[in-house]
């Protein structure tokens, strides 16, 4: 399974800074190894966030991304004791879901 992804909250009045790291290999498939063999393409496809079960963001992504990709955002209406959730499904199936509590 892969990393855990890591997300941190931070109030601050009615806006809440959420910074999300999913950590990932995102191969493009163009890359060579050291035998000279092409990496298989390895990417996240869809990435959500989720604000106590409810749809907050929603994305995809392509093989343009870096390397354990770091994303924020800002939100209204998050707040202390709130859930949110941030879950992410590869272009070869595998998935990663991982939640926490707003301080």
């Amino acid at each position: 399974m892969a990393d855990q992804i890591k997300i941190r909250a931070q109030v601050q009045g009615e806006i809440t800074d959420i910074r999300v790291l999913m950590q990932h290999p995102m191969e493009t498939g163009q890359r060579k190894d050291d035998k000279g063999q092409t990496l298989a393409m390895h990417f996240i496809q869809t990435f959500s966030v989720l604000h106590n079960g409810k749809a907050l963001i929603e994305g995809q992504l392509n093989t343009a991304i870096s390397k354990n990709p770091l994303f924020t955002f800002k939100a209204r209406g998050v707040k202390a004791g709130d859930k949110l959730s941030v879950a992410w499904q590869d272009n070869t199936g595998a998935q990663r879901q991982d939640d926490i509590t707003v301080a």
